[in-house]
């Protein structure tokens, strides 16, 4: 998929609030071939309002399944980024855009494949 987004003309990057230790570690375990930004505190996500707070009887559930947001995010805000995708023109305009209320359902890659392909013509 990398490979044909290259040729595209595209580049694909990550934004998590994860820290840069767990960023890597990220990168690392699924052998990630795209570079994984850090948004500290989800500053970035927040400033589009893409962002959601976990309830707080929720977060007994996360940490339940070992999810532990205030640690692997650094901070204590247990918010998450709402998973979006843009593609944004070499004028920095947004061409397209995809957000899914849902934190759990991210943009499916052959989707992503689908625009480029459109848009390179």
């Amino acid at each position: 998929m990398l490979g044909e987004i290259q040729t595209l003309g595209a580049a694909l990057v990550a934004i998590s609030p994860i820290e840069k230790r767990f960023a890597r570690g990220t990168v690392e375990k699924y052998g990630l071939q795209f570079p994984v930004l850090v948004d500290p505190g989800n500053l970035v996500a927040s400033t589009f309002a893409l962002t959601i707070s976990v309830p707080v009887p929720l977060r007994e559930v996360y940490r339940g399944f070992g999810i532990d947001l205030e640690r692997v995010n650094g901070d204590n805000s247990w918010t998450l980024p709402l998973p979006t995708r843009y593609i944004i023109g070499r004028d920095g305009i947004i061409i397209a855009a995809q957000t899914n209320t849902d934190h759990t359902l991210r943009p499916e890659p052959e989707e992503t494949l689908a625009v480029l392909r459109e848009l390179a013509g």
